[in-house]
């Protein structure tokens, strides 16, 4: 059985990713300990709340984190955990990401649109991805956020519409690190379809 790991760094909605993970036949942990996080077949990054807390919360993990991605194994980050992927953001003023993949984290334009951007909504992908294997595009997936990720073509991986176009799903130069802006555990079977497809990936 895969062990995958999820990050406990005090920000994120733990508990229903480890159900969708264990739902795909994965050995879940979630720790903090960087012994097993190196240990991985597969490693994600979960979080909920706001872009600095988050990287000043994970600051003790910078270096296991760095290391388990030079492996080449794996790593998923889901919501915030994609956004802190990236090289920076806007939020709360500029804060460094974990530069992991190129780009930034902007604030929604006034759109006349509510932010934040909250419920169901559709993702078209921009190539092919074990991730998304035998997920049909356009699929509805869900959503919560009020700050998106705004990176180049190639480090896109799904693409999605609200007041302006973001990357829905990123992924590293690499290839080995994914991130989706919405929650796959909160995506109806879609959503652990997906989950699936990493653990297989692992």
């Amino acid at each position: 059985m895969k062990k995958i790991v999820i990050i406990d760094y005090g920000l994120g909605n733990l508990r229903s990713v480890r159900k969708g993970l264990e739902h795909a036949g994965a050995d879940v942990v979630i720790s903090s300990d960087p012994a097993e996080i190196l240990a991985a077949s597969g490693v994600i990054l979960p979080g909920v709340g706001a872009f600095r807390d988050a990287m000043k919360n994970i600051q003790g993990l910078l270096g296991t984190i760095h290391s388990y991605v030079d492996s080449g194994r794996p790593m998923l980050g889901i919501c915030l955990g994609q956004q802190i992927l990236m090289s920076d953001s806007e939020e709360g003023g500029h804060t460094q990401g974990l530069d992991l993949i190129k780009g930034s984290v902007l604030k929604f334009p006034r759109s006349g649109l509510k932010v934040p951007h909250m419920g169901w909504n559709s993702i078209s992908m921009t190539r092919k991805h074990p991730f998304f294997e035998g997920i049909p595009d356009n699929t509805y997936v869900y959503f919560v956020h009020s700050f998106y990720v705004d990176t180049q073509g190639s480090n896109a991986l799904a693409l999605s519409e609200y007041g302006t176009k973001f990357a829905a799903s990123v992924i590293s130069d690499a290839g080995n690190v994914i991130g989706t802006q919405f929650h796959p555990e909160k995506s109806g079977d879609m959503g652990l379809r997906m989950l699936k497809n990493f653990v297989n990936m692992c």
